[in-house]
């Protein structure tokens, strides 16, 4: 072989060589809150679509029991990144001061809570203040339970007796009467009601947000190892993410597919119906539009932290600058994403 020859094919050796590293593909490992319903489109669209993988990642997305599970997951390295409440995030960094590896949320998607106190109209409860004295019921994990003193502070409710249970029984104790309210996801207990024959005009929704409540609600959390050794595949991943959303919230039918390609037995109409509150109530809600989607307002965010330290009596006060890293998320024009107010 002639020395021209044996330098092309080292050349073409390299250039191969080079190709290969940059088209490989960087693993992320990722675990929803939560169990495959409507909300979870969101992220399985941009998997379906191939968006991750143009953007140079092989994503896989799991599901999750829990926000306060996914934290730890992210926190172990079992996972690289999660979807999870803020509070929760809060409370880790606060109660685990000295962990070496605490997740930062690096997008908001719900802009406010979810979290709701939900009763059925003839109990006479319309109000916060008809809380007073009241057997309220939730699972002991559950947000809305875990945050209700900020709201009981903010609307000056008495004292509650709280009935703890498993969450498959929350709305059907409340259904037979065992309690008179009960906290959760509003989107996710009041079609939980439904299911259990009430009507949606009998159910009354007190949603935290519009009582005085400001908190955030669920962020894209990742791990700091990950945004140390690879940002750029944070980045790339947000973006990927922020693309696939907004063709779920510009059309929630479609995007319920890929909640149903990974588990069958979802039923549709409903997963659709729970992804279109999700949308209107948490995540295109006034709050959001103001302040951008993906992004937070610093004030509102230490006004959290202090709320969260007080109400989850935490070991160390929660320092709003260390749960939250703004500086991968997409430009404006691509965090553009959310449908048109409704008028």
């Amino acid at each position: 072989m002639h020395k021209r020859q044996v330098l092309k094919l080292t050349a073409a050796l390299a250039a191969a060589a080079t190709f290969g590293l940059a088209h490989a593909e960087t693993p992320i490992k990722f675990q929803l809150d939560w169990r495959f319903e409507g909300p979870a489109a969101l992220f399985l669209q941009s998997a379906a679509k191939g968006y991750y993988k143009a953007a140079g990642l092989d994503v896989t997305v799991d599901a999750g029991n829990g926000s306060g599970g996914t934290v730890t997951r992210v926190a172990s390295g079992t996972y690289d990144m999660g979807f999870a409440d803020m509070a929760a995030l809060m409370e880790f960094h606060a109660n685990n001061p000295d962990a070496p590896n605490k997740p930062v949320a690096v997008m908001m998607v719900y802009n406010n809570t979810p979290a709701a106190v939900l009763a059925l109209k003839k109990s006479g409860i319309a109000k916060p203040a008809d809380l007073n004295g009241k057997k309220l019921g939730a699972p002991v994990f559950d947000a809305g339970r875990r945050g209700f003193p900020i709201f009981q502070k903010a609307n000056g409710i008495g004292n509650v007796a709280w009935t703890s249970m498993d969450p498959p029984l929350r709305e059907t104790m409340l259904v037979r009467g065992d309690i008179d309210a009960i906290t959760g996801f509003s989107f996710t207990s009041l079609l939980n009601l439904e299911a259990r024959g009430v009507k949606a005009e009998d159910v009354v929704i007190l949603p935290y947000a519009d009582f005085g409540v400001k908190l955030y609600g669920n962020a894209i959390i990742a791990s700091p190892k990950l945004i140390k050794e690879n940002p750029a595949a944070v980045k790339a991943f947000l973006q990927a993410f922020t693309k696939g959303a907004k063709e779920v919230m510009a059309n929630p039918a479609a995007g319920i597919e890929t909640v149903k390609a990974r588990d069958g037995i979802i039923n549709v109409e409903l997963e659709t119906r729970r992804l279109k509150l999700a949308v209107d109530s948490v995540i295109a809600s006034p709050d959001a539009r103001k302040e951008g989607f993906g992004q937070i307002v610093p004030g509102r965010m230490a006004l959290m932290a202090s709320q969260v330290s007080d109400a989850y009596a935490t070991k160390t006060r929660v320092d709003p600058a260390a749960v939250w890293n703004g500086s991968m998320l997409p430009s404006a024009a691509e965090l553009n994403v959310l449908p048109a107010a409704k008028k």
